[in-house]
């Protein structure tokens, strides 16, 4: 597969430094800003899909006219967060 390059990137120099001394050792100011695009696509892929289903979940409502209480959404998550913290 062919490689694609990023744009140029104009950083006030004191970014660069600070960026250069959170690199880890064998690691390249390269490889950082990839991570670091990968990890910030990978963020926003997951908000997108998290609003895509909760305007599903709203559209659904509507739809049918069933909705949910906050409060029986709120404690659900209080009694699994119980349950993971009891587990560990």
């Amino acid at each position: 597969m062919k490689t694609a390059t990023f744009p140029s990137l104009r950083v006030d120099p004191a970014l660069r430094q600070a960026a250069e001394d959170m690199l880890a050792n064998d690691e390249s100011l390269s490889s950082f800003v990839e991570q670091a695009i990968r990890a910030q696509v990978e963020r926003r892929q997951t908000q997108r899909g998290f609003i895509a289903r909760g305007l599903a979940s709203r559209d659904d409502a509507q739809r049918t006219g069933v909705y949910i209480a906050s409060e029986q959404v709120l404690e659900t998550l209080k009694q699994r967060l119980e349950r993971a913290r009891s587990k560990a």
